[in-house]
């Protein structure tokens, strides 16, 4: 083992080096005595024999230097003397490197914020989640109309087919996450609850905090054992951490459930919402929901509703693992049509599933925020890199001013590799300092990023990650590796007998032509995220200032919980007309009506009938909505002919509907709709005669609807399953609370209000245009401080290096204003020139952008000449100081400046 004492000596000599130092002197001078002894016996005299001896052993330095080489740690004092020069040129320059450490600081800042975002959303596994590599998110899909359409959302009773009839995986669970109202009385809050199989804990390498997770066998159809796991949050949180919380009752949702235990810190399953504060079996869940047929939900295929996770064993590769759960799903399609579902056979459907990755935003309905979020890391990197040019220009100028004290140290034999070391040190040096800034903007400013981003709850800080810790400390590295290798190109390149002889002025400006190529580089990267911005932004306006047919602003929807609460038909109508009668009574508010369906939320459909069509259902998805006479002057959709719904529309009165004006111009394209006869559920069925025909409404989709809709009065349809529109005078989210209060005290036992502004659920529609518009522009605009710093500095350098020219050009005769024309000309013509490069590039861009935009072309000539009537004006601004430098230039002093 003779490794371990090199290895000892090794670490002494780095963690014990003034001790090695004052061994070596003290070995030397033994040494030395001697030798001087030995001269002295000669009958030298003594300062003789100690000269004598020096000359025997020759430089004593060039001993010491020999004997730390041998140490192996050479190196580090080369570091070391590299790291204290840095620091020296720090402390005389303070002003330049505050702005390199913040120019870095905001480019590595942002970029550490998104990708701690990214991670979690994309690519960090779960919290415990053992061997993530082999754990999906199962997703099915068939094909439909000539389109492959994805599906989330799965029965029981397909969880129990791909269970039974696949063999790649060792586990699979079944996953719900559900908001269901946790607690009683007034402390009752509607909260995130994971309603999941007993496999699910199997996924993880977690043990309870306290107490156990629940088994299988209280995890078996038909119901369930109604036991409950806190989450360690809400542990805390609700009953302080306290440990005689196993065996207290908790009611969640319509049932009581026993506490059995409380998860680890940090555990929130596999939810890409909110984080559950509890997880109870999908089994006792099921059960009490469909309490009138808990059978049903395990028997039948009626009810999608559950995410699927599996894991692969050992050895299987993904590919096998999709066939064999392709084949299961395909069994499990026929066992469906067995029991007279309305389906396509297999040739036809082409049933096949998807192992995907757990994370949503990596699987086939990742949507349009996964490919906004994308784009957003994207654009994160570009602004790095635009700090990164930023900084290069800035030591690019820095190592122009020191030529001459660079070229005057390569004279004095250092060489060019020593140099080079030296000045990369400086700039790895500024790129660290830039790091650690960069981390505290991240922690600091990136709340408003996590908040946009990640749903209530969510954990993502920077600070104490060691997944963005890391790829912070890269960034920083490469950045600064990156923008040093401009000043290292130029201290490499010049020519020394010509630099030693030439004067400050000669050459310099025609060795800054990089400098001018990094800030065209720097205006073209701003134009494109300037261009990305300006399309969002108008996308955002477009999205919100479309009519969606209906009002949102002013409307709260109203819906009850019965929470175990047993009421007849009867009796749940009567109680859903004493609310929206006392709503009407509250102060702020003009008018309540009943309803059945919301947008965006949950859809009702019915098959229709009529004269002369084949087949209704081929033109299309149809979807109703039942209302009370006041709906459309509540809900603010307009009545384009005919009428609307009224009072004498009651149960026993001849049947009436309002239809869409689009689903009147597919079912009588050629006639008048008012007047016609629609027929429900079977040709047989009585006639709906049409009333009347209300304006166009987005009922699932902002993009692609039919919008092919019609209206019935709630007396003739499902008075019981009614729900409630409020409309307030002006925003309605101010009004949620007291509309809650006022009207929860009307609600028979534990049942329980939800109220739920309706903007709250269209702005979610529209989360993937407001996220684009908000970074975008966030980023756009970092990006254009970053490109004026750079030009000001550009131009700063460029006026001062060129007095003595402005001078000589005073002293000819120039003009002031042409002084300042020509300098700012040079500014304009860098801008103008990264305009157009930029320009071109968003063009080229487009069509991958088309798909993100709404209503918007990426070609809009009105956001290209917004973006460069924005860079012209920065430029001007940028380019102003320094003009007006140049104008103030006095020729005598120019001209003595050498």
């Amino acid at each position: 083992m003779a490794i371990l004492p090199d290895l000892r000596f090794r670490l002494r000599a780095i963690f014990r080096r003034e001790a090695l130092e004052r061994e070596l002197d003290e070995e030397l001078r033994f040494h030395l005595e001697q030798e001087a002894e030995k001269y002295a016996r000669t009958g030298l005299s003594q300062d003789e024999a100690m000269r004598q001896a020096r000359l025997a052993f020759g430089g004593l330095e060039a001993i010491k230097e020999d004997a730390r080489d041998a140490r192996g740690i050479g190196w580090l004092d080369t570091v070391l003397r590299d790291l204290r020069y840095a620091v020296r040129g720090i402390r005389v320059a303070p002003g330049f490197a505050a702005a390199v450490v913040l120019t870095l600081g905001l480019g590595i800042g942002a970029n550490a914020a998104m990708f701690g975002i990214i991670d979690r959303l994309m690519f960090r596994p779960a919290p415990y989640l053992h061997d993530p590599a082999r754990v999906h998110r199962v997703y099915l899909a068939s094909t439909w109309r000539g389109k492959d359409n994805v599906e989330r959302g799965y029965q029981y009773t397909r969880y129990l087919d791909l269970a039974r009839w696949t063999t790649s995986f060792s586990q699979l669970a079944a996953v719900a996450g559900r908001t269901l109202a946790v607690g009683t009385g007034e402390d009752a809050r509607e909260m995130n609850v994971g309603a999941v199989s007993a496999t699910f804990f199997g996924f993880f390498d977690a043990r309870p905090a306290l107490g156990r997770f629940f088994t299988e066998d209280e995890d078996r159809v038909p119901l369930g054992t109604q036991v409950a796991v806190l989450s360690h949050a809400f542990w805390q949180a609700r009953y302080g951490g306290r440990p005689d919380v196993l065996g207290a009752s908790i009611q969640i949702g319509p049932a009581v459930y026993t506490i059995i235990g409380v998860a680890p810190k940090g555990f929130i399953g596999v939810e890409d919402e909110a984080p559950p504060v509890a997880f109870v079996p999908i089994t006792a869940y099921a059960g009490v929901f469909r309490s009138q047929d808990p059978s049903s939900y395990y028997t039948t295929y009626n009810w999608g509703w559950l995410d699927i996770l599996t894991r692969r064993n050992p050895g299987v590769s993904l590919a096998t693992a999709t066939a064999d759960l392709t084949a299961a799903y395909q069994r499990s399609w026929e066992a469906e049509r067995a029991l007279g579902a309305n389906m396509a056979p297999l040739a036809v459907a082409r049933p096949h599933a998807i192992a995907a990755p757990v994370q949503p935003l990596r699987g086939p309905l990742a949507g349009q925020d996964g490919q906004v979020i994308a784009w957003i890391g994207g654009v994160a990197l570009i602004v790095l890199v635009i700090a990164c040019a930023n900084v290069a220009n800035l030591l690019l100028g820095r190592a122009l001013r020191r030529r001459r004290e660079i070229a005057v140290r390569l004279a004095l034999g250092v060489s060019r590799g020593r140099l080079l070391a030296q000045l990369l040190t400086e700039s790895l040096l500024l790129a660290v300092l830039g790091g650690v800034a960069g981390l505290l903007l991240a922690e600091w400013g990136g709340r408003v990023l996590r908040a946009v981003f990640l749903p209530p709850g969510a954990s993502a800080g920077v600070i104490g990650d060691r997944r963005t810790l890391v790829f912070a400390a890269v960034a920083a590295l490469v950045t600064g590796t990156l923008a040093g290798l401009a000043p290292l190109l130029h201290a490499g390149r010049d020519d020394l007998a010509t630099t030693l002889k030439s004067g400050v002025r000669e050459g310099t400006y025609h060795r800054s032509r990089l400098r001018n190529l990094l800030l065209v580089f720097q205006a073209t990267l701003s134009v494109v995220l300037l261009v990305g911005a300006g399309l969002f932004v108008r996308s955002l306006h477009n999205v919100r200032g479309m009519r969606l047919g209906y009002d949102v602003e002013p409307l709260l929807h109203v819906t009850g919980n019965p929470r175990g609460t047993v009421l007849t038909e009867e009796e749940r109508a009567a109680l859903s007309r004493r609310l929206a009668e006392e709503a009407r009574t509250i102060p702020g508010v003009e008018n309540a009506a009943l309803a059945l369906t919301l947008p965006f939320w949950d859809t009702w459909s019915q098959g229709l009938y009529v004269q002369g069509i084949d087949s209704v259902q081929r033109l299309g998805q149809f979807t109703l909505q039942a209302g009370s006479p006041e709906f459309f002057r509540t809900a603010g959709t307009r009545i384009l002919r005919g009428r609307g719904i009224t009072s004498d529309d009651r149960a026993g009165a001849p049947l009436v509907v309002v239809v869409s004006d689009a689903m009147a111009r597919v079912l009588w394209p050629s006639r008048d709709a008012i007047g016609q006869c629609l027929r429900m559920n079977a040709d047989t069925m009585p006639c709906i005669t049409v009333v009347g025909i209300a304006e166009n409404m987005r009922q699932s989709s902002l993009r692609e609807d039919a919008q092919l809709h019609y209206y019935l009065p709630i007396e003739q349809f499902h008075p019981a399953d009614a729900s409630l529109y409020v409309r307030t005078r002006g925003d309605a989210a101010p009004y949620a609370e007291t509309v809650r209060r006022r009207l929860q005290a009307l609600m028979p036992g534990t049942s329980y209000l939800t109220v739920t502004p309706l903007s709250e659920i269209i702005g979610a529609q529209q989360r993937s245009w407001r996220m684009g518009a908000t970074m975008f522009v966030a980023f756009g605009v970092l990006a254009l401080v970053l490109a004026a710093l750079g030009l000001y500095s550009v131009i700063a350098y460029d006026v001062t290096q060129r007095r003595h020219e402005l001078g000589v050009r005073a002293a000819l005769g120039a003009r002031r204003g042409d002084l300042t024309r020509l300098v700012v000309k040079q500014g304009l013509v860098f801008v103008a020139a990264g305009i157009g490069l930029g320009g071109v590039i968003a063009l080229v861009s487009g069509p991958w952008v088309a798909g993100l935009l709404f209503d918007e072309s990426p070609y809009d000539p009105v956001v290209f000449g917004a973006v460069a009537a924005v860079l012209l004006i920065v430029a001007l601004a940028a380019t102003a100081i320094p003009a007006a430098r140049a104008a103030r230039v006095d020729p005598n002093i120019a001209l003595r400046f050498e």
